[in-house]
């Protein structure tokens, strides 16, 4: 989300500014933010602490703070954080002219006020750090589900979903620049809703609309609840081959005890059930995940059920994090955080040895099959290879031949690691 917001601010932004690579050359910079886990947080506090130095050197440089961050701490940030002129939350981008007109004038500002309506989907996003092929589309914003140790619903505001004549539209204009891929995001993606019409559009119907635009441009999505994955959406992706048969469909915790805490408002046997049902319709379909490690009064036993979750599973990737409290979020009130620092690092470090070995279990299956990948750019490796992705979102990496970015290549998997497939075109 954060990529898609700041080519947002870039396109608000393109009539005054021109983007460079250089800090030395930079007249504005703008740090966008995440507040989901402390340490991101603890990474925007070292970078603002650098560019400090850089704005002794240049008295006319302007700092603004973007994001969830921004939304979640303004006053403290603006009050210890010095080198800021400026902070802006995710609903009031539309306002950076202004503050950065006041900045300029030695005034301080910030702008953090929610909205339930702005989702930005008047504003064509300059794609500034692409590779051309694969680009996001943001087709929501804001979250309803108040998980117990999240601070989105407070940074991003309610749920509310963009046209989806504009949404379809900026699909077909990337599909007409020669993009081949789009990756379509909501804090819940599957909630996805629009009334305003006469017949409802949910978000199976609007994947399958963007999914007619052409066989040659893919589609993704992310992140999925799993209260919202319907069959429907399962039937539509089977449908066409172009929707990419890779869900990341975050579980969190395998425990019970845990998931209700959380308010994740799923048990672990319904989890499974979709998990069935999404192995039952594609067969093929690759399933990542997000887990918590130490979270408020989890056990050893509730630790093993999430251990237990990943082996029933399968997950071919997870972002794994260890428990950190967000300050105003219902955990941070209601539960002791009485894991100590010691004990989550050791089972996030169980967790991440799980993930490796079921990674790599899954990419061997891969071994001698060939895959359909579009290609996204030259291999850090090796100038002579490229890398893409298949569609079940795993990389692979194969000798350049006659290949270009932006082609699909059939490649054969002829070896792995946990994290890359190793292949020959054919």
């Amino acid at each position: 989300m954060n990529v898609a917001d700041s080519e947002v601010v870039a396109s608000i932004l393109s009539p005054f500014y021109s983007i460079t690579d250089s800090l030395k050359e930079a007249e504005l910079i703008l740090l966008n933010t995440c507040s989901v886990r402390d340490n991101a947080e603890q990474r925007i506090r070292k970078r603002l602490r650098e560019l400090a130095a850089l704005k002794k050197k240049n008295k006319s440089l302007l700092i603004g703070l973007l994001g969830c961050m921004a939304e979640r701490i303004k006053e403290q940030l603006l009050e210890e954080e010095k080198s800021l002129d400026f902070i802006v939350g995710p609903d009031a981008y539309r306002s950076l002219p202004e503050l950065i007109e006041k900045a300029s004038l030695q005034i301080v500002s910030f702008n953090v006020a929610l909205s339930e309506e702005e989702t930005y989907d008047d504003i064509e996003p300059v794609r500034y750090a692409s590779n051309g092929v694969s680009a996001f589309i943001a087709i929501m914003r804001g979250c309803n589900n108040f998980c117990s140790y999240c601070v989105v619903p407070f940074t991003r505001g309610r749920e509310r979903s963009r046209d989806p004549k504009t949404i379809i539209a900026e699909a077909q204009s990337l599909f007409e620049k020669g993009f081949r891929e789009v990756t379509l995001l909501g804090q819940n993606v599957n909630s996805y809703c629009w009334n305003e019409t006469e017949k409802k559009i949910d978000f199976a119907d609007l994947t399958e609309q963007i999914a007619q635009i052409s066989p040659l441009l893919r589609i993704r999505y992310a992140t999925s609840h799993p209260k919202d994955i319907s069959d429907k959406l399962l039937f539509i992706m089977s449908k066409y081959p172009n929707i990419c048969h890779y869900i990341h469909l975050p579980v969190q915790s395998g425990s019970n005890k845990m998931l209700k805490k959380m308010n994740r408002i799923y048990t672990r046997e319904y989890y499974l059930e979709r998990i069935k049902k999404i192995k039952e319709i594609l067969p093929n379909c690759a399933i990542s995940t997000d887990i918590i490690a130490g979270f408020c009064g989890e056990t050893e036993q509730d630790h093993q059920d999430t251990l237990s979750m990943m082996k029933e599973v399968g997950y071919e990737y997870a972002f794994m994090f260890k428990y950190s409290v967000r300050g105003g979020t219902a955990a941070a009130e209601k539960y002791e955080d009485d894991i100590p620092e010691e004990l989550k690092i050791k089972r996030l470090e169980e967790v991440i040895a799980l993930q490796q070995h079921l990674s790599l279990q899954s990419n061997k299956r891969d071994i001698g099959k060939t895959v359909t990948v579009l290609i996204e750019g030259i291999s850090k490796r090796s100038d002579q290879h490229l890398f893409g992705r298949n569609p079940q979102n795993k990389v692979c990496v194969f000798p350049k031949k006659e290949y270009k970015i932006g082609d699909y290549a059939e490649v054969k998997i002829i070896k792995c690691t946990a994290g890359t497939l190793l292949g020959e075109t054919i």
